[in-house]
């Protein structure tokens, strides 16, 4: 995965997805066989925009309420595709897909709380968000890294867990794990922090 404008919605994005959503949990006590299994469920967790159509996927702007209607059912669509897949990282997987746009205190796509989830779910859509933020798409420009992280800190208590933000946000600023996994080069490293 390569910084240099962004992650696209495929699979660099997804993949800068999967990595994050394995060191996290390596950050909050999670044993490596169990991270890396967060990591390969993660990547799967934008699986159903397969199946929405270009013409909204690719919008290049705000999408109306109906397109964004249809938009919400990727996670779904996403549930649905995975149904197959067998042992706990098909459950993972479909748990993931489902919910990852859920929000800390209710709000989101389907308005269950993260309290109400497992973790892996929370640790994705942080994940998510981030890489999202970060990535260039065709309604919008990347944020700078330091953007980002003043995005999640703001939104502690509401889209996410504080416990959760309170690691991320230190791990993505000062970890060179984050920066390199998600092909940060040393010209962005030197701004990471930069206000």
């Amino acid at each position: 995965v390569r910084w240099g404008g962004g992650f696209d919605d495929g699979v660099k994005g997804r993949r800068a997805v999967g990595l994050l959503a394995e060191i996290v949990p390596l950050e909050g006590g999670y044993g490596p066989a169990e991270a890396r299994q967060i990591r390969s469920a993660a990547a799967l967790h934008a699986i159903g925009k397969g199946k929405i159509p270009p013409g909204i996927l690719n919008k290049p702007g705000k999408l109306d309420p109906r397109e964004f209607e249809i938009m919400k059912t990727h996670t779904t669509l996403g549930a649905e595709l995975l149904a197959s897949m067998q042992g706990g990282l098909g459950e993972m997987a479909r748990v993931i897909a489902l919910y990852h746009h859920e929000w800390y205190d209710g709000g989101g796509y389907w308005g269950r709380s993260k309290g109400e989830l497992p973790l892996y779910v929370a640790i994705t859509g942080i994940s998510d968000v981030f890489v999202a933020l970060l990535s260039k798409r065709v309604y919008k420009e990347p944020w700078p890294p330091h953007n980002a992280l003043a995005y999640i800190e703001s939104m502690a208590g509401t889209q996410f867990a504080p416990a959760l933000a309170g690691i991320f946000i230190p791990l993505a600023r000062g970890d060179s794990r984050v920066k390199a996994r998600c092909g940060i080069p040393g010209a962005w490293r030197s701004r990471w922090d930069e206000g």
